[in-house]
């Protein structure tokens, strides 16, 4: 079997929800993106390579609807998945896992300007070169993501509270698009965030105190 083949398996219906067609591609995701989150909740290093996966399956889903940000998003993600998994591993100093963060100043600063910089850019951009029909949310949510992943690669706190908005954006955004899967998966995501939060805010509580870190590029 060729790997044309093997992609138009993944895009054929499997199931139906709410009389919309759901393919392979967007159950893997669906299931793949859970347990990825369920393993960032509880720190498990093994997020990383199903975090990879689960990115891949969204790169098909996501070109298919026409939502090109959040395919080309899936991209930037498997090389911060690359970057968080060396960081998880190294970043806490020789015999030791990075610990939990609260995000400094410098880094907020940097980070909703970044936000805003992109968010603005990539409105333009998907409004003027593609055919997307929601430019500025799929903008919105790609901005949101990337600065939570950069969080989560760093093991700050606050990485939780961004990934809420945008899963609060992603919901209504993916039934908008009738990819109803997904968006019942983004109520799971929802519900997995409050709990990471819940998880990492403990266990920051229990680190010895440390002093606060001015930059983390």
């Amino acid at each position: 079997m060729s790997l044309a083949d093997i992609l138009d398996a993944l895009q054929r219906p499997l199931l139906t929800v709410l009389d919309t067609p759901v393919s392979w591609t967007e159950v893997l995701g669906f299931g793949s993106g859970a347990l990825c989150v369920w393993l960032v909740a509880r720190q498990h290093l093994a997020n990383w390579p199903i975090g990879i996966a689960n990115n891949l399956f969204f790169i098909l889903l996501f070109t298919q609807a026409g939502l090109y940000a959040d395919a080309g998003l899936q991209v930037v993600f498997i090389t911060l998945a690359v970057y968080g998994w060396w960081t998880w591993t190294h970043g806490g100093g020789p015999g030791s896992s990075l610990p939990v963060r609260r995000t400094s100043r410098t880094e907020w600063i940097r980070l909703l300007a970044a936000g805003v910089v992109g968010t603005l850019a990539l409105t333009l951009l998907l409004g003027r070169a593609t055919d997307s029909t929601v430019p500025f949310w799929d903008a919105l949510t790609t901005a949101l993501s990337l600065m939570a992943t950069y969080g989560q690669c760093r093991k700050r706190l606050e990485s939780w509270w961004l990934w809420i908005a945008a899963d609060l954006v992603y919901i209504p955004l993916y039934a908008h698009k009738d990819l109803y899967l997904t968006s019942l998966l983004y109520v799971g995501f929802l519900a997995l965030c409050v709990a990471g939060l819940r998880n990492w805010s403990r266990d920051l509580a229990a680190e010895p105190p440390r002093p606060v870190e001015a930059t983390a590029v």
